[in-house]
């Protein structure tokens, strides 16, 4: 990065150097961060469910069991923590991706200082502010599992065990779809430049800040489709892909004709759901 930062790596050997200027590379620095979070996240999803049936969507046999003490009204702190860590790696697995955009054009105004010699902080801290505020989401995420797990309207599997609930949660994420806020925080998403622009900072922690910024905007976009994994089963690695690029999309479109198609198939959907449950037609929004 001699050339972009003015860093002098020529006290090391060729190979180091290489290596050297390539890690220095605010974008290089920005991928590694998003694959290795992600990765991340869903190598823990894929280890609490491993071990359940072919075809099951309920978890390992320590879900199953982590539920059943919820159901049964015993809410430890190992039960509670496990619970939150799957949050914590839900979020980074479907968040993260989406949050690519946002990172790379942080690194691009970065790139622009490094070569005017100016000081930059890494992308890391940009995605730890951003992370932060998912975990956030996670706890009160947390929180209402439980909530749901100890009404029983969520079974041992963490699959819904009210369709009328599951319909419910569909309805609402598709006219979520269509408000202002909505909206309001997709722009903010789609296009972070004129917010690091405005607020560009030197510092770890006023880049911190921007990341935090940019995770409540993402909050404000995502949280009710995040709400799905209520209605369609928390250990759905299936719908939690589906989801995942579904919210990546909306962020790298432009428009409103996706998100708002996207809010009609949801809303289609729920109503069915519903419909059927209330004709004794539907046992489970998962099967």
């Amino acid at each position: 990065m001699s050339e972009t930062a003015g860093h002098d790596l020529s006290h090391l050997s060729a190979a180091t150097a290489r290596l050297g200027h390539i890690f220095a590379r605010p974008k290089v620095l920005a991928g590694i961060c998003v694959i290795t979070l992600a990765a991340l996240g869903w190598l823990y999803l894929a280890l609490l469910s491993a071990g359940a049936p072919t075809g099951s969507l309920g978890g390992s046999r320590l879900v199953q069991v982590l539920c059943g003490s919820l159901q049964d009204g015993f809410v430890g702190p190992y039960a509670a923590a496990v619970v939150l860590s799957m949050w914590c790696a839900m979020t980074l697995a479907m968040m993260l991706p989406s949050a690519a955009p946002m990172i790379l054009t942080y690194t691009e105004i970065a790139d622009t200082a490094a070569r005017k010699r100016e000081r930059i902080v890494s992308p890391f801290v940009l995605a730890a502010g951003y992370a932060a505020v998912w975990f956030g989401f996670s706890i009160f995420a947390a929180l209402g599992q439980m909530g749901l797990t100890k009404a029983a309207l969520l079974d041992r599997g963490m699959a819904s065990a009210s369709p009328l609930l599951s319909g419910t949660i569909f309805v609402f994420a598709g006219i979520y779809q269509f408000s202002t806020l909505k909206h309001a925080c997709l722009t903010q998403c789609r296009h972070p430049f004129p917010v690091f622009f405005t607020n560009w900072a030197t510092t770890p922690a006023g880049v911190f800040k921007l990341g935090l910024r940019q995770g409540l905007y993402c909050v404000g976009c995502c949280w009710a489709m995040m709400l799905l994994m209520f209605a369609v089963g928390l250990m759905n690695i299936v719908w939690m892909a589906g989801i995942g690029i579904v919210m990546t999309l909306e962020k790298m479109l432009t428009g409103r004709r996706f998100t708002h198609a996207i809010g009609v198939v949801l809303i289609v959907t729920g109503t069915a759901i519903v419909l059927a449950t209330l004709a004794g037609g539907w046992s489970s929004p998962t099967s």
